[in-house]
C-alpha cells in the first residue's frame, strides 16, 4: 500500500538527544544551563508582553537588532535572529548547502552540527580533534575541497571546552578560499578568559566570509525562551533571513533579551561566579588525578571514552552528559559542584 514517506535522508539522521532529566533541576548538569534565575527586570518586561499575545511578534526583531548594533558598532542589517543560535545555523546551511556540497567541522563538537548538515542533503566532513581536545585547524584546512561550502568553528568547543586561538585562526583563514563560508560559533563567549582566544567580532571585521553565531541561552540565562543570532555582512545576512521561518522569536523573548542587555553589572557578576567555580572544579578534578582539558565555557570535560556511560550512572542522581568520547559536566552552584566532585573522587579508575 502506498503511503506518504519523508525524505530518505531522515532515516540516517539521529534525533537530537537532550540531557537526561533530573528529579531536581539543581542536579541537572547535562544541558549547560545557567544555574541563576533570570537577570533583574527580565521577568517583569517579558511578562508585560503576555497581554498582547494575540498579536504577531515583530518579524524583524527590530529593537533588539538596534540594541546589538549599538553595542557592536555594526548596523542592524548585519543581524539575523532565530530561536537560539542553532536555528540560525540550520537556516544558514539551508541557504548555502545542497546535495553534493560539503561542510567541514571538528569532531567531537556540537552534536547538532551533523543534523544541520544532513537535512539539506549536504555531506559532513568530520575532522578529529587534536590530542589536547582542541580544533585541529591545519587538518580542517586540509579537508577543504572544491565541494566545500561551509566550515564550522566552535570556540569554546562544545563539549570539550578549549578555545581557538586568534593566531591559529588567522593562519587557518589564509588557507580558506574566499568562496567558503566560515561560521564561528560563540555560544559560550562570555565565559572566555584566555587573552589569546579568537574574537568572532574581530574575525568578522577582518574576513568577508565569516559569520558569527551567538546566543542568549547560556550566560544570559534565557535557555527557555530561545533567542540567538548571527552577525555577518548584510548580503550574507539577507540570505540567512530568507531561510528563517517568519515570526520565529516571540515578543516575550525579544523583551527578555533587551532587559538582559540592560543588566550588564549583574551579568558580569554571575558570569564571574560561574568562571570562578569552573576553575575551582577543574583544579579539584586535577587534584584527584583526572586528566581534564582547560575549559573556557560553563562546563568541564572528562575524556572517559568507553567508560562514559558507566561514569554517568555512577554520579546519578546528578545528571551529566555522556558522549562516546567522554562526559560533559555543567558548572552549577558550589553545593552541587561539591556533590559532583565527591562522586567523581569515588569513581574507580
Amino acid at each position: 500500500m502506498l503511503e506518504p514517506l519523508p525524505r530518505q535522508v531522515l532515516a540516517t539522521i539521529p534525533a537530537y538527544r537532550p540531557g537526561r532529566p533530573a528529579s531536581d533541576e539543581s542536579r541537572k548538569l547535562s544541558s549547560n544551563e545557567n544555574p541563576f534565575p533570570p537577570l533583574p527586570g527580565v521577568v517583569e518586561r517579558a511578562a508585560a508582553e503576555l497581554g498582547r499575545m494575540n498579536r504577531y511578534p515583530d518579524p524583524g526583531v527590530t529593537v533588539l537588532g538596534e540594541a546589538l548594533a549599538a553595542r557592536t558598532g555594526l548596523s542592524p542589517d548585519h543581524f539575523a535572529f532565530g530561536t537560539g543560535s542553532v536555528s540560525v545555523l540550520f537556516a544558514l546551511l539551508d541557504a548555502w548547502c545542497g546535495p553534493g556540497d560539503e561542510v567541514v567541522y571538528p569532531w567531537r563538537s556540537f552534536e547538532a552540527y551533523p543534523i544541520a548538515v544532513d537535512l539539506p542533503g549536504a555531506t559532513s566532513v568530520r575532522v578529529p580533534l587534536a590530542a589536547d581536545h582542541r580544533h585541529d585547524l591545519p587538518a580542517m584546512a586540509d579537508a577543504i575541497t572544491e565541494r566545500t561550502k561551509v566550515v564550522l568553528v566552535c570556540t569554546p568547543n562544545n563539549p570539550t571546552g578549549p578555545v581557538v586561538a586568534a593566531a591559529d585562526f588567522d593562519a587557518f583563514m589564509e588557507r580558506v578560499p574566499a568562496s567558503v563560508l566560515v561560521v564561528v560559533d560563540e555560544a559560550y563567549l562570555e565565559f572566555v578568559r584566555d587573552p589569546a582566544a579568537l574574537s568572532g567580532a574581530e574575525a568578522l571585521a577582518r574576513y568577508a566570509n565569516v559569520v558569527v553565531l551567538r546566543t542568549f541561552s547560556k550566560a544570559y540565562g534565557l535557555a527557555g525562551l530561545r533567542v540567538g543570532y548571527s552577525m555577518a555582512r548584510p548580503e550574507i545576512t539577507e540570505a540567512i533571513r530568507k531561510a528563517l521561518p517568519p515570526f520565529g522569536v516571540s515578543d516575550v523573548a525579544q523583551a527578555a533579551a533587551l532587559a538582559s542587555l540592560d543588566a550588564d553589572a549583574e551579568l558580569t557578576e554571575r558570569v564571574d561566579a560561574i568562571v570562578s567555580e569552573r576553575e575551582r572544579v577543574l583544579a579539584a578534578l586535577r587534584d584527584q588525578g583526572w586528566d581534564v582539558p582547560d575549559s573556557h565555557a560553563n562546563f568541564v570535560w572528562l575524556p572517559l571514552g568507553e567508560r562514559s556511560t558507566e561514569f554517568a550512572e555512577h554520579v546519578w542522581p546528578l545528571s551529566v552528559r555522556p558522549f562516546p568520547e567522554g562526559v560533559r559536566v555543567t558548572i552549577a552552584t558550589p553545593e552541587i559542584n561539591d556533590a559532583f566532585l565527591d562522586r567523581a573522587a569515588s569513581f574507580a579508575r
